[in-house]
């Protein structure tokens, strides 16, 4: 992550803004076992956001139960997400991060089952949610 994004800080400053867990997987590109992470299975109305930089990312409305393990949708946030090609691993995959800070969400695959044919595989240590407000 050598690019200088929008919202940018020191390691040592990332380090101290996020959990060991969170840093791992926004920082390190890691990656949270399946069926672990707290927005799984939550189907609130709102927005999820970077938990790095809190930028909205996900629109609920775009979130499905996909049956891998991690929080699934099928697009993200116009302008949200950089895309980076990733052979780690012994395979291609095409690499998710925030656009504003760089931070790594997960990986996106053509086999979603909406119109989009995507599906953002998203690790819910990269995001936090916010409750639509009611009108």
């Amino acid at each position: 992550m050598n690019k200088p994004y929008p919202f940018n800080k020191s390691e040592d400053a990332w380090r101290k803004l996020l959990s060991q867990e969170e840093y791992r997987v926004l920082r390190e590109q890691g990656t949270e076992y399946p069926h672990s992470g707290a927005y799984n299975s939550h189907y609130e109305k709102g927005t999820y956001n970077c938990r790095g930089c809190n930028q909205p990312l996900y629109a609920s409305d775009s979130k499905f139960d996909s049956g891998c393990g991690w929080p699934s949708y099928d697009q993200s946030i116009e302008g949200a997400i950089e895309y980076r090609k990733d052979s780690s691993h012994g395979m291609v995959r095409v690499e998710i991060v925030c656009s504003n800070c760089g931070g790594h969400q997960g990986h996106v695959f053509d086999d979603g089952p909406t119109a989009s044919g995507k599906r953002y595989c998203v690790n819910s240590a990269s995001i936090s949610f916010e409750a639509k407000k009611e009108d």
